[in-house]
């Protein structure tokens, strides 16, 4: 876990420096959220809350850190004496990780002195982004894969240690049920899988007594790589020699395919295992994997078992990142907390101001049909007609009355930097993820063209957002 509060952009460092200087370390309220899903999807799963909060915890400057700024020849050695005994002493209210999400609903809501909260954004957006990045990937790829399980092995193409381990955990949240990252299995409790790789096969005279060894070794969790050297006229039949082996022994084995054309070679070979009296044996893919080629090969009623997916996976793929951003709220000016709100040429760049609180609604079902920000203390009662409106000050609004109980989306999490409840098992945060993905329906789930979820914005809120940009119109200076 990193513990360096040098973890930081260094113009943080410069701006918490002014704000010391100009009397200017009072409170403040951050919000953290996201403007668009990625993959051009309709969903997004927050990941990384657990790990932030931790790290929230600990984090300090260390004595060779601050020689190192002081080094610099930025900083006054008042400043760095004070930050000295920096630690974070915020309250952190935050969406419970697993949830599904949607853009501009605060995902965290951070109470804190001025300094203090500028110090930890590049943090706190380095860990949630990656790993709802994965959590999202995963998740996606999990659901093409209609119930099948899903094994994580991304660790040799992630971004770094710290990626891989990351990526690990977050793509468990998702969804998959497995990694091959043995550290990453032994520290989060993660089943590990694997078994071979074509080194294993090239090491021995024979394909065939490269089975046969790894068989006797590990005659309960026995999978043979079957493409190193001819797929369907060396590998299978090598391997269904074995798997006969296994069988009179009361085993059963798997085959796997890392290359070639999946669909055809995954029905061959179902075709000769079954053939041989091996319907039990199980088929494990490979090979450039994404939720795309997964969904058309299941579709397609390709005999698959479970699907290995690396690269795809732990990079998020054609999506480079989460679009997490960490937007000042609320300030504290001459003993009142006054709203901030951030404009902007593209108006879903805009912010919206003040302390806010989010809310799911439902209906008859139980089914989740929008999320709704209100100004904290604007609570979303059970039965009550109200009006909500689109973020963007267009016209667009909706009346709703809550059949179910609404759920309030952002629970404190942390008081004076201290986490209120331990780490959850990571096995119960997935759970959750799955739970939740049911809420919605399969319209905002899908890959192609996905129904846009509501995310609207109460009365309040509205005429609040409008107050600011009428004075901004009259007063575009801030003067």
């Amino acid at each position: 876990m990193n513990k360096s509060a040098l973890f930081t952009d260094f113009y943080e460092l410069t701006m918490a420096q002014g704000y010391w200087k100009h009397g200017l370390d009072t409170g403040a309220v951050f919000d953290v959220f996201f403007r668009r899903h990625p993959f051009k999807g309709g969903f997004s799963i927050f990941a990384g809350l657990d790990p932030l909060l931790d790290t929230l915890e600990a984090l300090r400057f260390s004595q060779d850190e601050l020689a190192w700024l002081d080094s610099l020849g930025f900083f006054e050695p008042a400043f760095l004496k004070y930050l000295e005994a920096f630690q974070f002493k915020g309250d952190i209210w935050a969406v419970e990780e697993g949830q599904t999400i949607f853009p501009q609903v605060p995902l965290l809501r951070i109470h804190a002195g001025l300094i203090e909260a500028q110090i930890i954004e590049g943090l706190v957006l380095n860990t949630l982004n990656f790993q709802s990045l994965v959590a999202t990937k995963s998740a996606r790829i999990c659901m093409a894969a209609k119930g099948k399980d899903v094994m994580e092995f991304g660790l040799r193409r992630a971004q770094g240690f710290d990626g891989s381990m990351s990526a690990s955990r977050a793509a468990i949240i998702g969804g998959a049920a497995s990694t091959s990252n043995a550290l990453a299995a032994k520290r989060l409790g993660i089943p590990p899988m694997g078994t071979m790789a074509h080194s294993w096969v090239m090491a021995f005279p024979s394909e065939r007594q490269a089975f046969e060894a790894y068989a006797d070794m590990y005659p309960n969790s026995t999978t043979l790589l079957i493409d190193t050297y001819d797929t369907l006229s060396s590998g299978l039949w090598n391997a269904i020699e074995v798997g006969k082996a296994l069988k009179a022994k009361g085993k059963r084995f798997g085959v796997r395919l890392d290359s070639g054309d999946i669909d055809y070679l995954s029905n061959k070979v179902r075709e000769a295992l079954d053939k041989n009296g091996l319907e039990d044996a199980s088929i494990v893919v490979s090979n450039e994997l994404d939720e795309e080629i997964i969904e058309r090969l299941v579709s397609e009623g390709a005999p698959i078992d479970v699907w290995g997916v690396g690269t795809h996976m732990v990079t998020g793929g054609n999506e480079a990142s989460f679009t997490g951003v960490y937007k000042l709220s609320a300030v504290e000016r001459d003993g009142v907390v006054e709203p901030t709100m951030k404009f902007s040429d593209n108006p879903e760049k805009a912010t919206n101001p003040g302390i806010k609180d989010a809310y799911r609604l439902f209906d008859e079902h139980g089914m989740a049909v929008a999320d709704v920000m209100s100004l904290e203390g604007d609570t979303i009662e059970l039965g009550k007609l109200r009006s909500f409106f689109h973020p963007s000050l267009d016209p667009r609004r909706f009346g709703f009355a809550s059949c179910r109980e609404p759920k309030r989306l952002l629970d404190k999490v942390m008081a004076f930097g201290k986490r209120l409840s331990p780490p959850e098992e990571l096995s119960a945060i997935k759970e959750r993820a799955k739970a939740n993905l049911r809420q919605f329906d399969h319209s905002y789930l899908r890959f192609l063209n996905p129904h846009v979820y509501k995310v609207s914005i109460t009365e309040e809120l509205r005429r609040l957002k409008l107050g600011f940009v009428e004075r901004f119109r009259s007063n575009p200076t801030g003067s």
